[in-house]
């Protein structure tokens, strides 16, 4: 019976000893992991702001297929919110603060103890990616999350690990959405011409993406200082494109209602007339260009069309990507004339 008593009263001595270890441990934690998102900051920051598509890529539903989501009303912005139920406990998590496309704040609480916050920062690289980082401290742990945290080996080795694969697959995610792609050959149509602004040159092909990406700004920058109005979409004339010489002549345009005179010598004034062409739609990324354009040639060999090499070609973007940054929804337009 001593004996029974001694093993008690060590028993109680160490729960008391671990009692007072996870006590004294610190009442706060940070845990943040960083990943490098091949996708413009702007298709990340949205698969994050909205509420809704956390699922796509949350590495929480992955681990229980059986939690259940509710969302409120709102899923995006200030006040947005969710709560969920799952094999280790309810919880809700709402949108405190948003500054698109470069931050997300988060409050995110387990059942009825003291929230932490979660923050996301989307910093764009220099070679158009996204640096990402996910991040979670709180300041008030109760005690039986510092006593779970002690028995995981410490916050960062608990959760880390969730947020590693919660990018992995938001990464998997967002390079997929920004892939897709669809073209669709429209068939024979009249381009009906018009007036346009316009900066031209020639240089080899393999120049024609970095040429281009000089010329179209500053005929867009033109028209803004000057209050022109446009009446379409910017696009680039096709004059020659000859790869036996490895050259391209085009130009960089700004449709506008009327005829508009210039008074400068890199900026100039010009008319296209109505001509028959065979329309081509891409809806997505430019890097599928070629394959839209070989189609479109596709199409014209196939109905036994006549390609015209006196006529001017042109891909008019209808999409501008400073307004959308998803390249999967850009679109554009490819004129192929034909006789």
């Amino acid at each position: 019976m001593k004996f029974l008593k001694y093993i008690f009263f060590i028993l109680l001595i160490a729960i008391i000893a671990v009692s007072i270890y996870v006590a004294v441990q610190p009442s706060n934690f940070e845990v943040s992991r960083t990943r490098i998102i091949n996708a413009p900051s702007g298709v990340v920051y949205n698969n994050v702001a909205d509420l809704k598509l956390w699922e796509n890529w949350s590495p929480w539903k992955e681990q229980d297929p059986t939690m259940k989501i509710m969302y409120n009303d709102q899923t995006k912005g200030v006040g947005a919110s969710y709560s969920w139920t799952g094999k280790d406990g309810n919880g809700n998590m709402k949108i405190v603060n948003t500054n698109p496309p470069k931050s997300i704040e988060h409050q995110l609480q387990f059942e009825d103890y003291d929230p932490s916050k979660i923050h996301w920062t989307f910093t764009p690289t220099n070679d158009g990616k996204t640096d990402v980082k996910w991040q979670m401290n709180s300041e008030n742990i109760p005690f039986m999350f510092k006593a779970y945290g002690l028995m995981s080996g410490g916050f960062d080795k608990m959760i880390g690990p969730d947020f590693e694969r919660g990018l992995e697959k938001l990464d998997s995610v967002t390079t997929t959405q920004i892939r897709q792609y669809n073209i669709e050959v429209n068939g024979v149509t009249e381009h009906s011409g018009g007036y346009y602004l316009y900066n031209t040159t020639s240089c080899k092909i393999s120049d024609f993406q970095k040429k281009m990406a000089e010329m179209l700004p500053k005929v867009g920058q033109f028209v803004a200082e000057n209050n022109i109005t446009v009446s379409g979409s910017a696009f680039v004339i096709y004059h020659k494109w000859d790869e036996e010489n490895n050259t391209v002549m085009f130009s960089c345009a700004m449709p506008t209602p009327n005829k508009v005179v210039t008074t400068t010598s890199d900026i100039l004034t010009g008319q296209l007339e109505p001509f028959k062409a065979v329309k081509t739609t891409l809806k997505g990324d430019y890097s599928n260009l070629k394959e839209a354009w070989d189609k479109g040639m596709k199409y014209i060999e196939q109905y036994n069309l006549v390609f015209d090499e006196d006529g001017v070609a042109i891909e008019s973007y209808v999409t501008d990507p400073s307004n959308e940054p998803n390249p999967a929804k850009w679109i554009t337009e490819i004129y192929m004339p034909v006789e």
